[in-house]
């Protein structure tokens, strides 16, 4: 069971990255949006909607709190090898955009930004407990990071 929750909380390996984990993570769920909004399937995943996204969105959130509280006896408290709240950040960041690459590119570096300036309250939802401390800090980045990017997309960035 400990391989599902490590699974999970490195996003399928990703956090195991000698570079940048974080970043890593981040473009493994750039890559996920791609395969389902993109269209290099064709029709593949035409029935997934944003709404399937954003619920999926919340299911990997849980996901990643349940890991990380079983990890964090282990590993300590967010190690860099735990990125599903990357995955979860990024992808809040691009839920209701419209596919482009220019949107997945600037989504991408709106939330790292986010990420790891950590401005408006994102630091201080660190310090919650276990999981919800991993995750939540990742969520405002990527609500900050939506914010910005809409605003862009609405002034025909």
């Amino acid at each position: 069971m400990k391989s599902l929750h490590k699974m999970i909380a490195t996003a399928f390996g990703a956090g195991y990255s000698p570079i940048a984990p974080g970043t890593a993570g981040a473009i493994v769920a750039c890559g996920i949006y791609v395969l389902l909004f993109g269209g290099i399937f064709g029709d593949t995943f035409s029935g997934f909607s944003q709404l399937h996204f954003l619920t999926l969105t919340f299911l990997v959130t849980g996901a990643g709190i349940m890991s990380t509280n079983v990890l964090e006896k282990d590993w300590g408290k967010d190690p860099q090898k735990v990125v599903i709240d990357e995955v979860a950040g990024q992808w809040i960041t691009l839920l209701w955009v419209p596919f482009a690459w220019k949107y997945v590119l600037l989504g991408l570096g709106l939330f790292r930004l986010f990420d790891i300036w950590k401005p408006l309250g994102i630091r201080k939802l660190e310090k919650l407990p276990g999981g919800t401390g991993v995750m939540m800090d990742d969520v405002l980045a990527g609500v900050y990071a939506w914010i910005v990017l809409q605003t862009l997309i609405y002034f025909g960035v």
